[in-house]
């Protein structure tokens, strides 16, 4: 039988050169059906704004709104690590309100990790929360949250920008990380990001030199049409098919096709 995916877990798959593979879902049953279907963790991510609800962007995801997504996913009973995304300013604002927000996301929520974005700019709020025993997912390059500083969501760490990403993967694991995102980086420099850690580097468009990969579940089911990144791979495009679907029941009620007898009750 599957056993739970643990924290030390995670860290021996990286010393043990095996590769993590990771999913975000949103709700019960996405969360079920991936478990099934064998991932080492679940991140409930705050990308739940855009693909979920529509927004251009991840800044207007409250924690209230993760706090729900999160809970829909621990009752799927998952075997994976489940990590809460900690949404814009949850962490932001200082150690009290970090160390608050990081706590719910476990006590009320039922997560077993949170994720918080930022290098050496969060070393101090990971520290803190990663001293707690509250365990911390770094995430450095292309930072969502700081998607106006940046421009847009452009790639990060080219020509002088390489080294400060590298001091920022390096500053989240002196401040206790267990785990840390690489986004939007050059292949190249997150290989030697993941060449210099201990700690296992989870990749989103940085190539396949990192320790894991994850991506966002919408994007590899063809469920968001928002944007199509050059980092996603598309193993299923389900969105033709539930239009169809959806089209198919629209004729067969205006047509008095459906119910029939077999679905009604006597």
């Amino acid at each position: 039988m599957r056993k739970k995916t643990t924290i030390p877990e995670i860290l021996q798959m990286k010393r043990d050169a095996r590769k993590i593979a990771v999913l975000t879902a949103y709700d019960y049953p996405t969360a079920r059906l991936i478990d099934a279907g064998g991932v080492d963790a679940i991140l409930v991510g705050d990308s739940a704004g855009v693909v979920f609800s529509g927004h251009e962007n991840t800044l207007p995801v409250t924690m209230d709104e993760m706090l729900y997504h999160v809970k829909a996913v621990v009752r799927a009973k998952p075997k994976a690590l489940v990590i809460a995304d900690m949404p814009f300013m949850s962490c932001q604002c200082g150690e009290e309100p970090a160390l608050k927000n990081c706590g719910r996301m476990l006590q009320e929520g039922g997560a077993e990790a949170v994720k918080i974005e930022g290098g050496l700019n969060m070393a101090p709020i990971i520290r803190a929360v990663a001293v707690m025993d509250i365990p911390v997912m770094g995430h450095v390059g292309l930072t969502p949250q700081s998607v106006h500083r940046m421009g847009g969501y452009r790639v990060q760490g080219r020509q002088n920008q390489a080294d400060r990403i590298l001091e920022d993967a390096r500053a989240v694991q002196e401040a206790g990380a267990f785990a840390v995102v690489l986004e939007g980086i050059p292949a190249g420099l997150a290989e030697r990001i993941t060449a210099s850690l201990d700690i296992p580097t989870i990749g989103i468009g940085a190539g396949p030199g990192c320790d894991g990969q994850v991506l966002v579940i919408h994007d590899i089911l063809g469920l968001c049409e928002k944007y199509s990144p050059k980092f996603v791979k598309r193993y299923a495009d389900l969105g033709p098919l539930i239009t169809e679907a959806a089209g198919q029941y629209v004729s067969e009620v205006r047509g008095g096709i459906f119910p029939t007898e077999e679905h009604s009750f006597s």
